[in-house]
């Protein structure tokens, strides 16, 4: 069976405008991405190279260093990060589970509305207005009581608000995710609510859960702002939750800044070791990601 149309009238002209303009449109996407990832790879190179060159393995065992004296480290700086954005993922990740539960599965649309609406505003809230309420609710409390002032707790609570809309936004919308079937199918055979909940829907929507958990993880390791107010900075290892703590992101901060070129370089090598547990935690979350699919 032939065409009654000419070839040539069913592929298009290789210089047609239409064509021009798709391979212009193409080439102006492709040059935009590169600018967009060209800010990420001066940042992480320009981290890379300072951080690399100041790293050693005694930054992971010691204290710091007083000023123009060679050597020293950052092992408290690390180990009082490890702490805090515990204390903080212990306080912020079941609360921030359990109120997504309760908006998704339990909730009225109206509640549920609000409670959402909330959580935005507080998501865009300032870390350091963080500092600031942690600073009035943790911090002058310790100090009414005789119990301290800057403190790891104090640090804890400051990242825990600004993990817990992250954890409340991605659960809530991963427990939206979850196929309406799986619900029905389950209270079909019997089970109660509490039970296709805990037993059904968290079970499919847990890969995602861990996901918005490591990402909100990696935000708070990175905050200076809430800690200044909260947990300070101590030259020595933790030795108690009610005392100064140290971490990385202060360290950075306090070093950075200082004219002493020892202080510098490892502010330099605690910048790229902070890079690194964001990195190692993306990692984790794009791992659970994959699981799921």
């Amino acid at each position: 069976m032939t065409s009654h149309f000419p070839e040539s009238s069913l592929t298009r002209a290789p210089m047609s405008p239409r064509t021009l303009f798709n391979t212009a449109m193409t080439v102006v996407a492709f040059i935009c991405g590169l600018l967009a990832l060209l800010p990420l790879l001066a940042v992480l190179s320009y981290v890379l190279i300072q951080g690399f060159s100041s790293l050693s393995p005694s930054v992971f065992t010691e204290l710091p260093p007083a000023p123009l004296r060679q050597g020293g480290g950052f092992g408290n700086a690390i180990l009082g990060t490890l702490l805090m954005v515990g204390i903080a993922a212990l306080i912020s990740i079941p609360f921030g589970v359990i109120a997504a539960i309760y908006l998704t599965e339990f909730s009225s649309v109206k509640i549920a509305r609000w409670v959402r609406f909330a959580t935005n505003v507080l998501s865009g809230v300032p870390s350091i207005i963080a500092g600031v309420f942690a600073y009035g609710i943790v911090v002058l409390t310790l100090v009414k009581l005789n119990l301290g002032s800057y403190s790891a707790i104090g640090g804890g609570f400051a990242l825990a608000i600004l993990m817990l809309p992250i954890i409340v936004r991605t659960t809530d919308e991963a427990l939206q995710l979850v196929s309406q079937d799986l619900r029905q199918a389950s209270v079909g055979l019997g089970a109660t609510n509490f039970q296709t909940v805990t037993q059904v829907v968290l079970p499919a929507a847990l890969p995602a859960i861990v996901t918005g958990s490591t990402l909100a993880i990696a935000r708070a390791a990175g905050e200076t702002a809430p800690l200044l107010f909260t947990a300070l900075f101590s030259p020595f290892w933790p030795d108690g939750l009610f005392k100064p703590t140290a971490s990385l992101a202060v360290l950075v901060y306090n070093f950075a800044i200082s004219p002493f070129k020892n202080w510098q370089s490892l502010a330099w090598a605690a910048s790229l070791i902070l890079v690194l547990m964001v990195l190692i935690t993306s990692i984790i979350a794009r791992w659970a990601t994959r699981q799921k699919a």
